[in-house]
């Protein structure tokens, strides 16, 4: 029972990462990789929020299983984080890919606190 949490989960954040990806970075005339930047954030704060409510006793883990591994883990992506900031930096665009490294680990540690604390804060 709990793996079909996770697909499900998994179905709908995988598309979801792709159009919101898409989306995103259609609207910057930039190589900075906004769309992965944005659904690694979302996901992050998701993630905190689901983190918090289970945590709270607001949330069963079988929401975790389904939110946090399932959409979440689809939803958000550390290889592609990992190719485009290679791909920053073999480009010749070092201050980009330093501060997606920056701005995605201190946004997405950010949004996990405070998706977490919120939550807490709310049910706890």
């Amino acid at each position: 029972m709990n793996w079909l949490l996770v697909i499900a989960g998994a179905v709908v954040g995988a598309p979801l990462r792709y159009l919101t990806d898409r989306t995103v970075q259609v609207r910057h005339d930039s190589v900075f990789p906004w769309g992965t930047f944005t659904v690694n954030v979302v996901g992050s704060a998701i993630l905190g929020l689901v983190a918090g409510a289970v945590a709270a006793g607001a949330a069963s883990p079988h929401v975790q299983l389904l939110l946090g591994t399932g959409l979440c883990g689809a939803l958000t992506t550390y290889s592609t984080f990992s190719y485009e900031t290679l791909r920053l930096t073999e480009d010749g665009a070092r201050f980009y890919a330093a501060a997606n490294v920056v701005g995605s680990v201190a946004a997405g540690l950010g949004a996990a606190f405070t998706g977490d604390a919120l939550a807490r804060a709310f049910w706890g």
